[in-house]
């Protein structure tokens, strides 16, 4: 399946490509944005694999993560969308798509997050319709937190994962959907 592309007034949402590893590790590598996601940087290895992860979502569950870039200007910024992680997790997320975003700093603090996962949810409530989608945040990041409130997603419960507190959060999608997935 092709990564459908996803256009908003500042951002352009596409499929990865091998050109987008570079700017992928950078992103990843970098510890005030890594800091709330696994609390370490990744190595160039685990890029790689998130890489590869991102395009089979695509090919196997027909929904993934979005390549961001700024509209007017080349180059990754960021990556939005929806994964199947298979977490062990209680209660589990199983069965419910993840939502998750991850932007470089030069666009914290922009509502770039909000705009991306605003496009990213509308495609998948277009697409999947009344599906409900999770998402996990570490209590402390506040400013994913303010994220996933202004674009629906509520606190379903306080979870541990691998060792650290998480809250789970759900949204139901477009056509009605369920706080009870």
């Amino acid at each position: 399946m092709g990564v459908p592309v996803i256009e908003t007034d500042r951002l352009i949402l596409r499929g990865h490509r091998i050109e987008d590893f570079p700017a992928l590790a950078a992103i990843w590598g970098d510890p005030a944005v890594s800091r709330f996601v696994g609390g370490k940087p990744s190595t160039r290895e685990e890029c790689w694999a998130r890489l590869l992860r991102y395009a089979g979502h695509w090919q196997l569950l027909g929904y993934g993560f979005w390549a961001v870039q700024w509209k007017h200007r080349a180059g990754l910024i960021g990556d939005v969308g929806f994964a199947n992680w298979e977490r062990e997790i209680s209660p589990p997320l199983d069965g419910l798509p993840e939502g998750g975003w991850v932007l470089s700093t030069e666009a914290h603090g922009r509502g770039v997050a909000t705009e991306a996962v605003n496009a990213a949810l509308a495609w998948m409530d277009e697409h999947f319709g009344a599906t409900t989608t999770a998402c996990i945040i570490g209590p402390d990041n506040a400013a994913s937190i303010r994220v996933s409130q202004k674009v629906g997603y509520r606190e379903y419960c306080r979870s541990d994962f691998k060792g650290s507190q998480v809250i789970q959060f759900r949204r139901k999608g477009a056509i009605g959907g369920s706080d009870d997935a």
